[in-house]
């Protein structure tokens, strides 16, 4: 299976650098002619494209969602990470949102397509070696979140959990995004198998994985005590850990 996966990673790996290339283009004539509506259209269709190119290596993506949110409020997707494979089907589900990530600073230049929309959605580039730059770029982040009703995803974890097994939340983060979206809903996710995607590393890739994402009943921030949320994070924790299949 891995002298096979050698193949078809090479295979895909080639297909995706050609999207990343093409849609780095596109992202660009979508933003100069269509400002945000345009620049987000475009990337939703590079999510798409991501997704289906996955199916080179038999991956393939399962999004359950049982829940209606409310449009007129921000959301705050609150989900573990398992892979760089989390990044397109959030996009997709959550699309009606606008939906913005908290990201390493490091992700934000050289990268086709992806830097650029990191760039110009306004996303959170944070610096996770200077805990003042951090803070206030989240803080900035969630001001965008909150005015224009867009929904902010967040790792709680803070890295991936390259075994599938949960990583402890760390709370700096979410204390600031409720802090300042105080009107926010909550939207707990829990991705599973991502992490087999690359469970040789970075290459090859893993096979046959089937990616699931599942929503949880949103939680109104507004329902808990300001400036005492950690029960709140101890609930979105469970509530997202308990549904993680490690196996």
């Amino acid at each position: 299976m891995k002298f096979i996966s050698y193949i078809l990673s090479s295979i895909y790996m080639l297909v995706f650098g050609l999207l990343l290339v093409i849609f780095h283009g596109l992202l660009w004539l979508g933003t100069t002619l269509g400002g945000r509506e345009g620049l987000h259209r475009v990337a939703n269709a590079l999510q798409i494209s991501l997704m289906y190119a996955h199916l080179i290596l038999g991956v393939r993506y399962q999004l359950r969602n049982r829940f209606t949110f409310d449009t007129d409020k921000p959301l705050i997707i609150v989900s573990n990470h398992q892979s760089m494979n989390d990044i397109p089907p959030l996009i997709w589900m959550f699309r009606k949102h606008y939906p913005k990530f908290i990201s390493k600073k490091e992700l934000g230049k050289g990268i086709p397509s992806i830097s650029y929309h990191l760039r110009k959605s306004g996303a959170a580039l944070i610096d996770r070696t200077n805990q003042k730059q951090a803070i206030a770029e989240i803080i900035r982040f969630a001001k965008l979140i909150a005015e224009n009703k867009y929904a902010g995803i967040i790792f709680p974890e803070g890295t991936r959990s390259r075994t599938g097994i949960p990583k402890p939340f760390k709370t700096t983060g979410l204390e600031v995004l409720f802090k300042y979206i105080p009107n926010a809903q909550i939207v707990p996710v829990t991705i599973n198998n991502s992490w087999k995607t690359t469970k040789y590393g970075k290459f090859p890739l893993g096979l046959g994985a089937k990616i699931t994402l599942e929503t949880h009943e949103p939680i109104l921030l507004s329902d808990y005590q300001k400036n005492n949320y950690n029960e709140l994070i101890a609930t979105l924790e469970k509530i997202v850990t308990s549904k993680i299949i490690t196996a």
